[in-house]
């Protein structure tokens, strides 16, 4: 049954993608291959990039499911691989427009119990730009998911100000997630990419937007990082440290680095009661709000049973599982 939880963290993938059509030779153009009728291989430029079940892109299959772990809505973003920065502008906008137009649609089915991101060609600012206004506008959606780096490139670079601004003047919140982490090359073992490269990974995207001014620059940006802020929670007070005792490091930021992290909004998705309590204790009990990651295998099965088990007080539980969620994402009202 629903306790009015809003899980912010979720990924859609379409069921199929358009054939690419483009003029590029060589273009890692998404794909889809039916394994049975639950399930489905994603492809890329023809090689396996993962398997997936029907709740990536059936809204019946979520919906069933929301009801059985206690989530009210859902708000849904692309599968981070989806965002294709490393395709040509051309096809990828081409690319994008298709994904936040499936998720419009899966908005639209769901009757009130999602709410979409889109994404964004970031690696051109100006064509990022006229792909949020359209999903500010003729979508009507409530933010963008974009990633840790563009390229390589971190979100904190100045190149991005003016995206960040615009969002910030449109209202849309900006959601970041990891994707094709930094020390991936260091780490060894079949999974532990994503299990052990990505809280390194969104902690770096998180520290940049502070040392990189973005976060100074932009005070009304509302922007959340995934998976908890990764390492970025343990990370913060050595910035603070250093922002106290270092003059180079006080003289470039105006405000300690506590208190642009104290703006930013994380997800509960840390797998640990312990680290929940930590990540809320630094940030605050109004930053975190429920994420699950579903439908994919690192997901939290159980996000409310997971925030529950921290032990919260019953003020504090109500902010991360709803209220929290809903001045993000600036609802005016919900079912």
């Amino acid at each position: 049954m629903s306790c009015g939880c809003i899980d912010v963290h979720t990924h859609i993938v379409p069921a199929e993608f358009p054939r690419y059509v483009g003029s590029g030779v060589n273009v890692p153009w998404p794909s889809t291959q039916a394994v049975d009728a639950c399930h489905s291989h994603v492809l890329i430029s023809g090689k396996h990039y993962r398997t997936i079940n029907d709740g990536a892109w059936s809204t019946e299959r979520r919906m069933a499911s929301m009801v059985d772990t206690g989530i009210e809505r859902q708000v849904l973003s692309p599968m981070p691989e989806l965002l294709s920065y490393w395709l040509p502008t051309a096809d990828a906008k081409v690319l994008i427009r298709y994904i936040n137009e499936q998720i419009a649609e899966m908005v639209a089915a769901g009757n009130g119990a999602f709410i979409g991101f889109g994404g964004v060609p970031l690696q051109d600012v100006d064509a990022a730009i006229v792909e949020l206004e359209h999903a500010h506008g003729a979508l009507a959606f409530q933010g963008i998911e974009i990633a840790s780096h563009v390229n390589g490139v971190s979100i904190g670079d100045p190149r991005f100000v003016p995206f960040f601004q615009r969002a910030a003047e449109l209202g849309m919140a900006i959601f970041v997630h990891a994707l094709r982490p930094a020390g991936k090359e260091r780490i060894v073992g079949a999974f532990a990419e994503q299990v052990v490269c990505f809280p390194g990974d969104i902690a770096l995207a998180a520290a940049s937007m502070i040392t990189g001014g973005t976060a100074h620059q932009c005070p009304d940006l509302r922007i959340a990082f995934s998976h908890g802020g990764g390492a970025f929670a343990m990370l913060l007070p050595r910035l603070v440290q250093a922002w106290k005792g270092i003059p180079a490091a006080h003289e470039s930021l105006l405000e300690s680095p506590g208190a642009y992290a104290r703006r930013f909004f994380f997800d509960s998705l840390v797998f640990s009661p312990t680290a929940l309590r930590f990540l809320v204790e630094t940030v605050g009990d109004t930053q975190v709000f429920v994420g699950s990651d579903f439908p994919f295998g690192m997901s939290d099965k159980d996000p409310v049973g997971s925030l529950r088990a921290a032990g919260f007080d019953d003020r504090t539980t109500q902010r991360l599982m709803r209220e929290n969620a809903i001045q993000y994402l600036k609802l005016e009202t919900t079912p």
